[in-house]
């Protein structure tokens, strides 16, 4: 009960550090939906080596979508006309950061590692970008693009069959901030809380019952801390707001901070999941680029920071850092109550969803019989919705 009650402390620690943050974070990210011109975007991304693929990277690093969440803005960039550089640069830069995770990163961890994730991120993304597009073996298509210039407020019109200057006075500033909000707290906070939540749960496991000696021992710093930190998060499906809480308590337990970015990198911009619909909408020879790219970049990435840190002898902090000292505590802990209601909403969805998916596995058996019964068929009744 002990362990239990302190798992629960640590992760309601870290919740008041990071809840204002969130806020800021989810802020930012609905007003990018509604201000950002989609099309704009998309002429930028289109023929060229180099010029697409840095600004891809650079439009994706503000942007807080997941490595799964990503991937149908990346599609549709790419039926728009940017080519593989492009969308590959997107796909790194966008899930590995986002303003959101800066803004937590600032609160849990310090502010070398909040410039080092952007920084890594949008490095990485060029350089994966750049091959993609030196080594790509086919011409690019010439097809003509299909920008969508619908309304991002409502989709009032499609935007092209009225002149833009009427088309940008169809919604008054308030109308677009309230949108942008909506947009924010109903699809950006309703995809990330479910996981941000199993995070923030997990590093409370991590700061209460691992041992300190255990992950400075293998974990300190060096290339086999990297390596290892490579095969943990290649697989795993975390966001990049969710991995923050988690490379906060990684690095209270001794872990080194190079480590810990490496797992910032590799673990919201890859899993399972994503690489196999990587596989399908770039190919298996871009795809591999993206994985090796990506994996040599985070561990150089990685040992870099190492360095920084020991050259001018800081002491990677986690907590104590930049949130404790600037907001009070009533102010976090408004923000963790107003995260927590925000987030009751998404948390059933995300727990309706699972319990679906498990009971929908337990009801095939394993030669194909939908009317077999397995233990995870018995979850039924617990996870069916109340009509």
């Amino acid at each position: 009960m002990e362990i239990i009650f302190s798992i629960f402390k640590e992760s309601w620690h870290l919740l008041l550090e990071a809840s204002v943050y969130i806020l800021f974070g989810m802020l930012v990210g609905g007003l990018l939906k509604v201000f950002l011109n989609p099309s704009f975007v998309a002429d930028h991304l289109g023929k060229g080596r180099f010029g697409p693929v840095v600004k891809a990277a650079l439009f994706g690093i503000p942007i807080p979508l997941c490595s799964c969440g990503v991937l149908p803005a990346a599609a549709s960039l790419k039926k728009q006309g940017a080519n593989n550089g492009a969308t590959t640069a997107f796909l790194i830069s966008t899930p590995e950061s986002g303003v959101d995770s800066m803004a937590i990163t600032y609160a849990l961890l310090d502010p070398i590692m909040t410039v080092a994730r952007p920084v890594s991120a949008f490095v990485t993304a060029v350089a994966a970008g750049i091959s993609e597009n030196i080594l790509q073996s086919q011409k690019e298509d010439d097809w003509e693009r299909v920008i969508d210039r619908s309304c991002p407020v409502d989709n009032c019109c499609d935007g092209n069959g009225c002149p833009p200057e009427e088309h940008v006075a169809h919604h008054s500033f308030t109308e677009k901030l309230w949108s942008g909000l909506k947009f924010a707290v109903d699809d950006l906070w309703g995809d990330l809380a479910g996981w941000f939540f199993a995070g923030l749960l997990f590093a409370g496991v991590i700061a209460a019952i691992i041992p300190q000696e255990l992950m400075s021992n293998y974990l300190g710093g060096g290339l086999h801390s990297m390596l290892i930190m490579l095969l943990v998060g290649i697989p795993m499906y975390i966001c990049a707001t969710a991995s923050t809480p988690v490379a906060a308590a990684l690095i209270l337990k001794g872990v080194s901070p190079g480590a810990a970015l490496v797992f910032l990198l590799v673990g919201p911009a890859t899993n399972v999941t994503s690489l196999s619909v990587l596989f399908g909408l770039l190919g298996k020879r871009a795809t591999a680029i993206y994985l090796f790219m990506l994996s040599l970049f985070a561990v150089i990435s990685g040992l870099l920071l190492d360095m920084i840190y020991e050259s001018f002898g800081i002491q990677a902090s986690a907590i104590a850092g930049q949130a404790g000292e600037v907001i009070p505590y009533w102010l976090q802990l408004a923000g963790a109550l107003i995260v927590i209601v925000l987030s009751l909403k998404p948390l059933y969805l995300f727990f309706k969803r699972v319990c679906a998916q498990k009971t929908a596995a337990g009801r095939i058996s394993p030669e194909g019989d939908a009317s077999y019964n397995s233990p995870a068929g018995n979850l039924e009744n617990k996870c069916r919705a109340p009509s």
